[in-house]
C-alpha cells in the first residue's frame, strides 16, 4: 500500500484541494490523500477523529494560501501534527510567498507546488 498523506489547507481553499487531489490522481502518485474538511471543525469529537487519522498519516502536506492564517481547522491540524511527531511540507499555491505562511509553519519546509517537490517529501518519509 502506498503512503498516506494528510491534506491539511483552509476551508476557503475547497476548490483548491479538489484541484491538488485531482492532479494527484491524473500523476498517478502512490500515495493517498486523506483530510477532515468540515465547516465546523471544533467539537471535541471532530478533534479526536481528527488527531486519528492524523497519526495513521505518514506525513501531512499544508496548502499555504491566502486563508491559511485565518483557517483555524487547518492551524489545529499542523499544531496536531507537530505534537504527533508526523513529518510537515507547506506547499504554496498560486501567487503566495513565505509571507502567506503562518507562525505554526516556522521551521517547517516549505516548497513550490511541483509533483517533483512533493514526491521528494513523500519518498522521503
Amino acid at each position: 500500500m502506498g503512503k498516506r498523506i494528510f491534506t491539511s489547507f483552509a476551508i476557503e481553499d475547497v476548490r483548491m484541494r479538489d484541484l491538488f487531489v485531482g492532479q494527484a490522481r491524473y500523476e498517478k502518485v502512490p500515495y493517498d490523500l486523506v483530510d477532515m474538511s468540515v465547516k465546523e471543525p471544533w467539537s471535541s469529537e471532530w478533534k479526536t477523529n481528527c488527531r486519528t487519522k492524523i497519526k495513521g498519516c505518514d506525513g501531512v502536506i499544508v496548502l499555504i494560501s491566502k486563508h491559511l492564517k485565518n483557517g483555524e481547522g487547518a492551524l489545529w491540524e499542523i499544531n496536531c501534527a507537530k505534537e504527533e511527531g508526523i513529518p510537515i511540507l507547506g506547499v504554496y499555491m498560486t501567487d503566495c510567498t513565505s509571507l502567506d505562511a503562518p507562525n505554526e509553519l516556522t521551521g517547517v519546509r516549505k516548497v513550490t507546488w511541483t509533483w517533483a517537490n512533493i514526491a521528494d517529501f513523500v519518498n522521503g518519509l
